[in-house]
């Protein structure tokens, strides 16, 4: 299986969704930009978010036995993906990479 390099690449944050629909939380993302994650054999890397990884946990996994060309086309690189997190009030975009590290 092939190493597929996790790239934090965008952050949003829409305060305007959270003040109307959320409750209060001390803490909702330890993500930071430009942060790197390798993802081994397909697997959830040490301090991956779990709710993250459900979103791209599939792509991941693709991307590991060799698939890609998502969507027909989708992305320049057909051995790579763009995914968010599915967390509506902060999602997170990653970059998901076949890599040789």
């Amino acid at each position: 299986m092939k190493k597929v390099k996790i790239t934090v690449m965008k952050m949003a944050c829409y305060r305007d969704l959270i003040a109307q629909y959320e409750n209060p939380i001390e803490h909702a993302c330890d993500m930071k930009l430009g942060q790197v994650f390798i993802s081994n054999d397909g697997q959830r890397p040490s301090g991956f978010c779990d709710s993250a990884w459900e979103s791209v946990a599939p792509f991941v996994k693709t991307l590991a036995e060799g698939g890609g060309n998502f969507y027909d086309g989708w992305m320049k690189n057909e051995k790579s993906a763009m995914i968010s997190c599915n967390d509506g009030f902060r999602p997170v975009s990653f970059l998901l990479e076949v890599t040789d590290e």
